[in-house]
């Protein structure tokens, strides 16, 4: 499968510009977030406390399939319903995410410490066997 990130037009030649044309939506780093902490089918994620409408949130899914973050699996046949898991590129952002939870912790009032088990987590840690 040939993946969309090839046909995005890019503002810049800038490395922290295109990956915001590519993940910068407020939606899509929250899914991530999701998988990592062990979410994996479409009620899981439209049942996280942001309340992601289920076109955005069924947008998005196929938007990080599309750029290679993640993938479907099967589960059921008839009908037919898929789980998501991140690939070694969408695992790859972890670092980010744990970073910008620090930063958010840090700098707006109120924001909860993220857990432990996250700021302790490795890329490698999220990768589901096929």
């Amino acid at each position: 499968m040939v993946k969309k990130t090839e046909h995005i037009t890019f503002r810049s030649q800038c490395p922290l510009a295109a990956s915001l044309d590519l993940l910068g939506d407020k939606w899509s780093l929250v899914i991530v977030r999701d998988l990592i902490a062990g979410k994996k089918r479409y009620k899981d994620f439209h049942g996280s406390p942001e309340r992601i409408p289920t076109n955005v949130l069924a947008s998005r899914l196929r938007q990080l399939e599309e750029r290679g973050i993640i993938e479907k699996r099967p589960y059921q046949e008839n009908p037919v319903r898929h789980e998501y898991f991140l690939t070694p590129k969408g695992a790859d952002l972890l670092p980010v995410l744990q970073q910008l939870a620090l930063w958010g912790h840090k700098h707006i009032p109120g924001r909860w410490s993220p857990p432990t088990w996250f700021l302790n987590a490795k890329p490698g840690d999220l990768l589901q066997a096929k």
